[in-house]
């Protein structure tokens, strides 16, 4: 019994650090899109997910051959996760654009763990912990903070964002989170079934990418007009989608989606952190507070015990 224990605990660490490693790729993409001023949102996001999207679907065919009638019979599954995948880089990216980069972060990854939790709730019945509660609260204050102390950086220093622009910001920065929140779910909920998390990830990803394919023909012109640009989208596609999702959904079939979801609140921290490092922005003592906070939900989430998660551990690639 302790063996098992034993065994659970790590998995359910290295689950954790895969979440962990994967939320910090993301949170580099604000920074790195600085550097291609002039390709559009959608350009970004359909070559990132779409193409990161097939990369990870090629890799994973030996797992969906194995698992084709297991996904055959939870297609409906499959195809909700793969439009959320597809919607999710457009409202995200477009979200960014309207409302900032931090701002748009914030909505989307602070949103989702209550979007998450909603979801769970309702499609799984899962109660949640006095344990994750104190953690989600003390990630979305901390989240708040931050996103009021980037505001007021905007602010000072002269960049101003009409109010219709930071309403469609803040909306499509709600849209991203439901569909991140979606995926997440519909992704853990197949391994649950026996999936592999590589065939999971890998069909899921992979169709969404597939309904990207028409936005990147139309809108991805910018990426080709420039070795800058096309450097910056090749980034974008191997390293926080391809390389990031990967580490993602092996978190997956470790820890709940919820837990993942709140875990991802590191990456506005890792925005923020890249804005003021490379950037050249300032970041005000609230931001810094906010960041800590965030810290501190993590350490809340990582040193939960396994009993009181009640995660059913999936089958892994």
């Amino acid at each position: 019994m302790t063996a098992v224990s034993s065994s659970q605990a790590k998995g359910r660490g290295f689950g954790f650090f895969c979440v962990l490693g994967a939320s910090v790729l993301w949170g580099t993409t604000g920074t790195a899109a600085t550097f291609a001023p002039q390709v559009s949102p959608l350009a970004i996001g359909a070559a990132a997910m779409g193409i990161g999207g097939l990369l990870q679907m090629l890799l994973a065919v030996r797992n969906i051959s194995v698992d084709r009638g297991r996904l055959r019979e939870h297609w409906m599954l499959v195809l909700i996760g793969a439009i959320a995948v597809a919607i999710y880089p457009l409202a995200f990216y477009s979200s960014m654009h309207f409302a900032g980069v931090t701002i748009g972060t914030v909505i989307t990854i602070g949103s989702a763990p209550l979007l998450s939790a909603i979801i769970e709730r309702i499609f799984d019945g899962k109660h949640l912990t006095a344990r994750w509660t104190l953690g989600a609260a003390l990630g979305l204050i901390g989240t708040v903070f931050l996103c009021v102390a980037k505001a007021r950086g905007h602010a000072d220093s002269s960049v101003h964002t009409s109010l219709v622009q930071g309403v469609l910001g803040v909306v499509l920065g709600l849209v991203a989170g439901a569909t991140y929140a979606l995926y997440s779910w519909t992704a853990h909920r197949l391994m649950r079934k026996g999936i592999s998390s590589g065939a999971a990830m890998g069909t899921t990803f992979g169709l969404g990418g597939l309904l990207l394919i028409p936005v990147l023909l139309v809108n991805g012109a910018s990426l080709l007009q420039s070795w800058n640009n096309a450097a910056v989208g090749l980034y974008m596609i191997l390293v926080p989608m391809f390389l990031g999702y990967i580490l993602f959904g092996m978190g997956l079939s470790r820890v709940a989606a919820t837990t993942a979801t709140t875990l991802s609140l590191i990456e506005p921290v890792v925005a923020a952190a890249l804005a003021v490092a490379i950037v050249g922005e300032r970041l005000p003592l609230l931001g810094w507070i906010g960041a800590a906070l965030i810290v501190c939900c993590l350490y809340v989430l990582v040193s939960q015990p396994h009993a009181q998660e009640g995660e059913t551990k999936a089958q892994h690639v």
